[in-house]
């Protein structure tokens, strides 16, 4: 272990230092409190022995701005001091020490402590390391080792949330083995499990860059996330992975797409992921897989993905939905939402194009419009329909359009447009 000795005497730092490597660990030297933070800012140590009198930070003071330092990650701290008082000691665990040794040092004991906490350490670190082990496997598709589809689903979602931010193009690819009950009824299913894993790893050797994620969807169909990928490169690399497959030749003599396994390879690409969502573009890719599938199979078929604007409507009274969703259902996708609670968090988390509010109670409405407005990075107009004709109030909502009542619907279909081309 890399043994770190905070002692501000000469003579001890020597002594301790040379009982440390007795025991065949390495002893790093401090002087002070402040040097030892640096120390521990800089390098990887496995235990700290502590002198609590020190001039300037004291053991306890360095102890505590330590273990706000490593936050979670964990070392063993042994105090060492002259004071022998239980309120010392009660201090000093108080503090973030783990041990006391009271001064003058004790060559055995301090070596039996230094073992006593290199053994906790040791499990520690088995404990850490079978931990590791049970979320990989919960993270893993146990036939393939891909990532399964709920990791897929969490880890996508923050890369996702990066492109936004990065505003970068994402593409999704969704792949199927081609005839593949055939495969299994022709040579069985462990030929099949086989099957499915000489194509897993032909995937993944494929999509191998670090910020692709490769994982089993389901049975015998995969799905790739290419981050900061355009069509053309999405395109590429589906093609590229349909080659690879092919490549195996592992014989499937009851296919109509080739005498060997393939696979067939369906993509979008959404070129700006504030427009849309993950599940749309997901949604999108198995559209293309279907083309894929129609056009004879073995194939690729990857298009831009470009989604249709969202239209979030809070109807009090039930009289504009009906109109909405006659004239605007095939060129918008409608968030309906039933209070006022519901679309200022629809808002925030799927960022419609345009909010339509029916209602009555103009107060209400400009309410919402207000902490909408508070909302800095939440920007898009609202169409208000009200019997109200506000001549009272304010709006605190500068893209805030006041529709009466009766509606002409004419009107409103105009002013809905207006916002979404």
């Amino acid at each position: 272990m890399k043994i770190l000795l905070v002692e501000d005497s000469a003579t001890l730092r020597y002594a301790i230092s040379r009982y440390i490597t007795e025991v065949g660990h390495e002893a790093v030297l401090a002087q002070d409190g402040e040097e030892a933070m640096h120390i521990v800012d800089a390098t990887a140590v496995d235990m700290i022995i502590m002198d609590v009198e020190m001039p300037g930070l004291d053991g306890f003071e360095t102890t505590r701005l330590i273990r706000e330092m490593l936050g979670e990650h964990w070392v063993p701290i042994i105090f060492v001091t002259g004071k022998s008082e239980e309120g010392d000691f009660q201090d000093g665990i108080e503090a973030g020490g783990d041990d006391y040794l009271i001064k003058p040092i004790s060559r055995i004991i301090l070596k039996a402590k230094i073992k006593a906490m290199e053994r906790i350490l040791d499990m520690r670190n088995q404990l850490n390391l079978a931990n590791r082990e049970l979320t990989e496997l919960s993270e893993r598709d146990s036939l393939t080792r891909l990532y399964n589809r709920r990791t897929f689903e969490n880890r996508a979602l923050g890369y996702w949330r990066q492109a936004n931010r990065a505003r970068e193009p994402l593409s999704v690819l969704l792949l199927d083995i081609d005839h593949f009950k055939t495969f299994n009824d022709t040579y069985g299913h462990i030929a099949g499990d086989d099957c499915i894993r000489s194509v897993a790893d032909a995937i993944a050797q494929s999509a191998n860059r670090p910020g692709d994620i490769v994982a089993r969807y389901g049975g015998e169909e995969f799905v790739v996330l290419l981050t900061n990928t355009p069509e053309s490169g999405a395109r590429h690399v589906a093609e590229q992975i349909r080659l690879a497959v092919a490549s195996l030749q592992i014989a499937h003599k009851n296919s109509n797409a080739s005498e060997f396994v393939t696979l067939c390879v369906g993509g979008a690409t959404l070129n700006n992921t504030h427009n849309g969502d993950l599940s749309s573009l997901i949604h999108a890719a198995d559209q293309g897989l279907y083309r894929a599938k129609g056009a004879g199979r073995n194939c690729v078929s990857v298009k831009q993905f470009t989604p249709l604007p969202k239209l979030l409507l809070l109807d009090k009274h039930a009289h504009t939905k009906p109109l909405i969703e006659r004239q605007l259902l095939s060129h918008c996708t409608l968030i309906n939402v039933d209070s006022y609670t519901d679309a200022l968090s629809a808002t925030q988390q799927q960022r419609p194009d345009i909010v339509v509010i029916d209602d009555d109670d103009i107060h209400e409405a400009l309410n919402f419009c207000k902490n909408l407005s508070e909302l800095d990075a939440v920007r898009v107009p609202v169409i208000l329909v009200t019997a109200d004709d506000g001549s009272s109030a304010q709006s605190p909502f500068d893209q805030l359009v006041i529709l009466p009542k009766p509606l002409d619907s004419r009107s409103l279909l105009a002013n809905i447009n207006r916002f979404l081309v």
